[in-house]
């Protein structure tokens, strides 16, 4: 059995991350201090022998992404499957407003974006099967790739902050063996 390794990113730190703007699906721009995290995160993986790097196909990640490739010489594949949570009409205000008001319909629910995550796990083992990946994604996103991998619920999973790294391993038989996970709705909007 191939044990694939996911070194799982979120990008740097993003203009509208310092401003507290929800950016959902929109491309993002990091910042300097994103920039600085993303050169971080690149040398502490310098060491790791790396077989792809695969980004969120929103600038903000692969701006991330590319730093990291460049040190392996690596081209950036995206997905779709990585990008940030679709928040609707939410998207684009000041996230300390968003504090109690009733989610809009148009909010990507929360088991659309469990089984994106699922897909996303399935997709890189099955393409990646014995290989090392960096995925560079978002922090709801990523949150939710780490409650389906651990099996558990999204508001059990600790919250990643930019630029960090948790590794994964996954093999065809986990995946395979892996249910869904489904969890109760989420009340609060976060700064992800």
């Amino acid at each position: 059995m191939k044990m694939t390794t996911i070194f799982l990113v979120r990008h740097g730190e993003t203009v509208d991350n310092a401003r507290q703007i929800m950016q959902g699906q929109t491309q993002g721009e990091l910042n300097e201090v994103g920039r600085q995290q993303a050169q971080q995160v690149a040398e502490r993986l310098s060491t790791e022998a790396i077989d792809a790097v695969v980004a969120s196909d929103l600038r903000r990640a692969i701006q991330t992404a590319e730093v990291i490739a460049k040190s392996h010489g690596l081209p950036v594949v995206t997905t779709p499957l990585l990008r940030e949570r679709d928040w609707g009409s939410f998207t684009g205000r000041f996230i300390p407003d968003l504090r109690g008001e009733t989610w809009p319909d148009d909010i990507e629910s929360e088991e659309a974006l469990l089984k994106r995550a699922q897909e996303f796990l399935q997709k890189m083992t099955a393409t990646y099967e014995g290989k090392r990946v960096v995925a560079v994604g978002h922090g709801i996103i990523n949150k939710a790739i780490l409650a389906v991998y651990a099996s558990c619920s999204m508001k059990e999973v600790q919250r990643m902050m930019n630029a960090e790294v948790r590794v994964l391993t996954t093999s065809s038989v986990t995946m395979a063996t892996a249910s869904a996970v489904t969890t109760t709705g989420v009340t609060t909007a976060s700064a992800e």
